[in-house]
């Protein structure tokens, strides 16, 4: 099934240019089967390839045609078919097409549903080609088209200023992080003279040295903490929630956010020969894990506290890779794709109930009239904090244990984590779900489930949610993790069973936010009343303020000096200043044109005698 790898990507690029083209000449409900069936279509192929993979993982090449080819450098559009790439397609494919369906339903009063199914499209043909690519410059085509997808979707609501604002810095973000990313390239095929996977990871992997190996993983690390939200470039992605809740899914679950955990999981031979390199990654990864997890105790927009969750739950993918469990890193992608897009979209189908209310403090008690929503966003929330035998629960486990095995800090640091995340997951659950309704009266009469086309998603989001675990598990085991360049440990097996107590400890976390939420009935206080470190968190640190007032303010200001002194006083100055030279000259020069022959006679005089003094002297 292999040769048929160009129809993945291909199905989601034509659906968006008949969209694009046609527009307003299709219908809503058309528009919305066309690029959900293009997406469905290119997962029937995904599962093929994948199951082909299952029994043969030797990684394949297709090549599609010479992309550029000069005496000096060569690429190919060509794709790479091994484990790695085949579980991404499914994951990109699958949970794409679930928001898709989810898409139809929740965007069917918005007249742009069209232009926003053009890019959904767009956006999954990009990070499909990311993922297939088997060379970096591939690649950076896929990574730099998500990120402009990303800024047409965060900002569809552009007559919207703040929108349009929080697509403008997601953007600006990822150029930031994107330079270092080009660089690492560059500084590979320069010491490789060559930018194909296979050619860089395997003939030539022994041409760098240590020191060229951790500076060019370090400069694909800045890109990736652009693209996956790491500290310090994290803070467009909560902003991203400007755009409608299934951009909010896609881009958190199956997409965008993920391009830098492959990208690293990618480079993982790379990254084996540089132990600093690995070491920035593992902290990075960890502290943005418990800074992202410090944030969301704090915030009141649903969307916003799903937000810094994956901003943490990036963070624990990432201090995976950093202590050398590739494997345990792509795991625990796949496991945060069915519980996140599931989070999500029930967060879309809160909002869309609440008419646009997105606020938890004017929520409660939704179970009573959500009864589909509620309980399958408990299972995601089972999912996330790690309740045994969910999804999360291997992936998040299989993380720490590695953690613990290579660096005992990190590992109780992501343990920490995780008991955060355990909390302040359990207070927007019990708090949206749980107690009194605390809406308007307006708003609970008009209470309803979702449409179908919203709630099926939701069930089998659901469903991977409880049993994914237990269904990548093996291909992660078996077929996955010996492609990676894992660290090899010795087996822990008191570690396995100190696992357990973390467990244990995670329940009792949310058992204490039960009390709290529903045993007290506590509700988050209002802006007014929050105050001191509470009001710093909310606040998110100021750190948005913080970038403004050294980054932005500055820039702006030597803007406006350039602008109105250098600009139009010294560049306009000098250009004033020839013409009005050229201007004095010529109408000087003109008084001499006076019309007297004589004059012109005596001036040829002049001029001859001035030329034969020169000869003669």
């Amino acid at each position: 099934m292999s040769h048929l790898v160009y129809l993945i990507p291909l199905f989601p690029l034509i659906s968006w240019a008949i969209i694009g083209l046609l527009n307003r000449n299709l219908s809503k409900s058309l528009t919305g089967v066309l690029a959900s069936g293009s997406v469905l279509a290119s997962f029937v192929v995904s599962v093929l390839i994948f199951m082909e993979k299952l029994h043969n993982p030797t990684p394949e090449t297709v090549t599609l045609f010479d992309w550029i080819s000069t005496p000096s450098f060569s690429a190919k559009m060509s794709f790479l078919i091994d484990p790695l790439s085949s579980i991404f397609l499914l994951v990109i494919t699958g949970i794409g097409f679930l928001i898709h369906v989810y898409s139809a339903g929740y965007m069917h009063e918005d007249d742009g549903i069209r232009r926003f199914f053009a890019y959904l499209n767009l956006f999954v043909f990009f990070m499909l080609l990311l993922v297939l690519g088997d060379n970096f410059l591939v690649m950076f085509v896929g990574w730099e088209g998500v990120g402009l997808c990303s800024y047409l979707l965060i900002g569809f609501w552009y007559t919207n200023k703040e929108y349009a604002s929080a697509a403008k810095k997601a953007f600006v973000m990822n150029r930031i992080g994107d330079l270092g990313f080009l660089l690492g390239i560059l500084m590979i095929y320069v010491t490789t003279q060559s930018i194909d996977y296979q050619t860089v990871f395997g003939a030539q992997l022994g041409s760098f040295s240590q020191g060229v190996a951790t500076a060019a993983t370090l400069l694909l690390f800045i890109g990736a903490m652009g693209k996956s939200a790491q500290l310090p470039l994290y803070t467009w992605l909560p902003d991203a929630m400007a755009g409608p809740t299934p951009v909010s899914a896609l881009i958190h679950a199956a997409t965008m956010v993920t391009a830098g955990i492959y990208m690293v999981a990618r480079s993982s031979a790379l990254f084996a020969l540089a132990p600093l390199s690995m070491e920035v990654v593992a902290w990075t990864g960890t502290l943005t894990a418990l800074f992202a997890a410090t944030i969301g105790f704090a915030q009141t927009d649903i969307k916003k506290v799903l937000a810094y969750s994956t901003v943490s739950q990036l963070g624990f993918m990432f201090a995976a890779l950093g202590v050398g469990a590739f494997s345990a890193g792509v795991f625990h992608v796949v496991t945060h794709a069915f519980f996140k897009a599931l989070m999500f979209l029930g967060a879309g189908s809160v909002i869309h109930a609440m008419h646009h209310e997105q606020d938890i403090r004017n929520m409660g008690g939704l179970r009573k009239y959500l009864p589909i929503t509620h309980i399958t966003f408990l299972a995601g929330f089972l999912a996330i904090i790690g309740f045994p035998y969910f999804s999360g629960w291997f992936s998040k486990d299989m993380i720490i244990i590695k953690a613990l095995e290579h660096n005992m800090l990190i590992g109780i640091l992501l343990i920490l984590g995780a008991l955060m995340t355990a909390f302040y997951m359990a207070r927007v659950y019990f708090v949206t779900f749980w107690g009194d309704f605390r809406g308007t009266k307006e708003q609970e009469h008009h209470l309803h489930e979702s449409p179908f086309s919203m709630t099926i998603p939701l069930i089998v989001l659901a469903i991977l949610s409880v049993a994914g675990g237990f269904l990548v598990e093996p291909f992660m085991e078996h077929n996955l993790a010996p492609t990676l360049s894992d660290v090899k440990g010795h087996e822990n097996h008191a570690l396995h069973t100190m696992m357990w107590g973390v467990t244990a400890a995670v329940l009792v976390v949310v058992g204490i936010a039960y009390s709290i939420f529903v045993g007290k009935n506590k509700v988050p206080q209002s802006d007014a009343e929050m105050q001191g470190f509470t009001k710093t968190v909310y606040n998110k640190y100021y750190v948005d303020e913080l970038y403004n007032s050294l980054i932005t303010k500055p820039l702006d200001s030597l803007s406006k000096f350039f602008s109105s002194v250098f600009d139009t006083q010294i560049l306009d100055g000098i250009v004033n200043s020839v013409g009005s030279s050229t201007r004095w000259l010529s109408g000087t020069m003109r008084l001499a044109q006076n019309g007297n022959v004589g004059v012109y006679f005596f001036a040829m005089v002049v001029a001859i005698i001035i030329i034969l003094a020169f000869k003669v002297l």
